[in-house]
C-alpha cells in the first residue's frame, strides 16, 4: 500500500469534470449551416465529423476488465483507480482534441463569412474562400495527439494538479486505436 489512493481519486475526478466540460462544449457546436448550399464546405464538414467524434468518444465502452492485484484491498483499488484514469485521460484527450477541431471550423465560418459579408459564393471571392480553406486545413493538421498531450500536461501542472501516475502519450493512443468507430 503506497497511500496514494486518495490522490488517484481526485486525480480521476478532475479528469472526469474536464471531460464532462468538453462534451458541453462539444455537443452545443452547431453541425448544420443556416444556407444548404454551404453544407458540403469544408468547415460544416469539419463540424458535422466532430459532433460525430464527440457522440463516439462519449458512448464507447469502457474496459470493464477489473484488474486483480495481490497485496490487499489497498493495492486492489490501486489497480481499479489506475485503469479509470486511463480511461478517463483517454476520453479527455480525444475530447481535447474534437474541441480544437470545432473551434477551427468555427473560425473558418467566422472568415467565410466576412469575405462574403451576406452574398453568395461567387468567383469574386473564390481567392478568398480559398485562403480560408487552407487556413482552415492547416489549423486542423497542427491538431496532433503530441500537442494535445502536451498542452494538458502543462495546464495540468500549471493548476498544481497531482500528474505522478498520468498515462504516456503511446498508452493513450492505443487506448483510442482499441475503440474504433463502426459507421
Amino acid at each position: 500500500m503506497d497511500g496514494l489512493n486518495d490522490y488517484r481519486s481526485v486525480r480521476v475526478a478532475e479528469i472526469l469534470d474536464d471531460f464532462r466540460t468538453l462534451q458541453y462544449y462539444i455537443a452545443a457546436a452547431p453541425v448544420d449551416p443556416p444556407n444548404n448550399d454551404d453544407y458540403y464546405t469544408e468547415g460544416w464538414a469539419a463540424l458535422r465529423q466532430c459532433a460525430i467524434d464527440g457522440q463516439h468518444i462519449l458512448n464507447c465502452a469502457a474496459d470493464v476488465t477489473v484488474p486483480y492485484a495481490s497485496g490487499g484491498e489497498a493495492e486492489q483499488t490501486k489497480a481499479e483507480l489506475r485503469q479509470v484514469l486511463l480511461d478517463a485521460y483517454s476520453r479527455r484527450h480525444e475530447a481535447q482534441k474534437i474541441y480544437l477541431r470545432q473551434a477551427a471550423a468555427q473560425r473558418w465560418i467566422e472568415y467565410r463569412e466576412s469575405v462574403l459579408q451576406g452574398q453568395r459564393p461567387s468567383n469574386a471571392h473564390r481567392r478568398q474562400l480559398r485562403a480560408c480553406d487552407d487556413q482552415l486545413r492547416g489549423e486542423l493538421a497542427r491538431i496532433t495527439d503530441q500537442a494535445i498531450y502536451q498542452e494538458l500536461q502543462t495546464s495540468d501542472l500549471t493548476m498544481g494538479r497531482w500528474t505522478a501516475e498520468d498515462p504516456t502519450l503511446r498508452l493513450v493512443q492505443r487506448w483510442v486505436r482499441a475503440r474504433p468507430q463502426t459507421a
